[in-house]
């Protein structure tokens, strides 16, 4: 019994996959745009990131709705050298479509946007809107990972 519950979660688990690797559709692609949202480091710089992850980014990303692929959160840990300082204490990302829609999303919740900031940062974000170019995948890491 055991080994046939086994046999079905592993023919499961390989549905929908070639030659057993998943496929990831809502990874990014040429053509989509990535909104950066950097937050600076520096001399009194603060951030929670449990309510930046649990709350803040999720509120964002509804405002998106379907035009939003996926998003991403980074916590800076260290500069170029181990000892420097991350020039970034948290860099979010939403992978979006429709720049337009972008826009008027954002521009119909800026207020209340803005007026969360303050229950997890004192920093002034940079935001940048770029353009993916390319995406390549390292095939030969993921068949080295499989063995």
């Amino acid at each position: 019994m055991i080994a046939i519950q086994g046999s079905i979660l592993l023919f499961l688990a390989l549905v929908g996959c070639e030659t057993g690797r998943p496929k990831f559709a809502d990874a990014p692609r040429i053509g989509m745009f990535r909104v950066s949202v950097l937050y600076p480091n520096g001399e009194g710089k603060t951030f929670d990131f449990e309510y930046y992850e649990k709350k803040h980014m999720p509120m964002v990303a509804s405002f998106l709705g379907e035009n939003l692929t996926l998003y991403e959160v980074e916590k800076g840990v260290l500069g170029r050298t181990s000892g420097e300082k991350p020039s970034f204490l948290a860099i979010g990302y939403f992978y979006i479509d429709d720049i337009n829609e972008y826009n008027k999303a954002i521009a119909q919740n800026r207020d209340t946007i803005i007026n969360d900031f303050n229950n997890y940062t004192n920093i002034q974000p940079i935001i940048q809107i770029s353009q993916i170019r390319k995406v390549v995948h390292n095939d030969a890491k993921r068949t080295k990972n499989e063995n």
